[in-house]
């Protein structure tokens, strides 16, 4: 089951390097020294990228748009005082796991402290998604249910989005939803599109949640049931879906009686 109550916050990464200090021998100090804040170096740097791209796929999950994502990828850069060249520099030299791999490709995709260049990151997202890694999984899945800069491949966002589901991501069984409701990669499966969407709506995912609200709303391929509609809206609208807390305020203003 997915846990959304994960923190994801940084230790000190200061008083690490500290407290690691003050542990040498100080008949030691003069040969390792070197040795030794280049290792606490490189060690919180990957502290620092495994946080990041865990905290984006936890944006993922809980169904915040990409914008609201970018922004929050820069707002916690910039909460936590990181120095983003230093971490674009690392990356550059060093992206041999699937976080770093990934992180690179979404900096280049965005030009986060880097030109932006598509064709490298989609090189990088692709390498990423071969390493199992799950945020690149997703964005891998829109990239091909969209068509942006590769060919679409219908079949590709399907797989994706099913492994994702598979291992109870909420972001994931949303897709699944989505392509069962349209048809993409598969039989156009509207029953099995709810049942998908009230799943993950359950676990939090405002994007879900948003869309059952809709299909309440609209009697689409269920009883209409506005009663529905509206708790499933403010539970999207809560987490700061905007396009939920407009509907809510059409809904409660009475311009749809219930």
């Amino acid at each position: 089951m997915f846990d959304n109550t994960k923190p994801y916050k940084l230790n000190g990464l200061l008083q690490n390097i500290i407290q690691n200090f003050d542990k040498i021998n100080e008949k030691e100090i003069e040969p390792t020294i070197q040795n030794i804040f280049e290792n606490v170096f490189e060690e919180d740097l990957t502290i620092v990228i495994d946080d990041l791209v865990n905290y984006y796929f936890k944006e993922i999950n809980e169904g915040k748009d990409y914008d609201t994502r970018k922004q929050h990828v820069l707002d916690y850069i910039n909460n936590h005082k990181l120095n983003l060249q230093e971490i674009c520099n690392w990356l550059l030299y060093n992206h041999n796991d699937s976080n770093s791999i990934y992180l690179l490709g979404y900096f280049n995709y965005n030009g986060i402290g880097m030109d932006i260049n598509r064709q490298k990151a989609l090189e990088l997202c692709e390498k990423a998604v071969e390493l199992e890694n799950t945020a690149a999984q997703y964005d891998f899945a829109i990239i091909y249910m969209k068509g942006i800069a590769v060919n679409k491949n219908y079949d590709k966002t399907f797989e994706l989005s099913k492994k994702l589901a598979e291992k109870e991501y909420p972001g994931g069984i949303t897709l699944l939803g989505f392509c069962y409701y349209m048809g993409i990669g598969t039989e156009a499966n509207p029953e099995k599109a709810i049942e998908l969407y009230q799943k993950a709506a359950n676990f939090g995912n405002s994007l879900a949640q948003y869309n059952l609200a809709l299909m309440y709303e609209n009697g689409d391929e269920i009883t209409v049931d506005l009663n529905q509609a509206i708790y499933w809206y403010k539970k999207a609208a809560e987490q700061g879906y905007k396009y939920a807390q407009n509907k809510l305020k059409i809904l409660l203003n009475g311009q749809k009686y219930f």
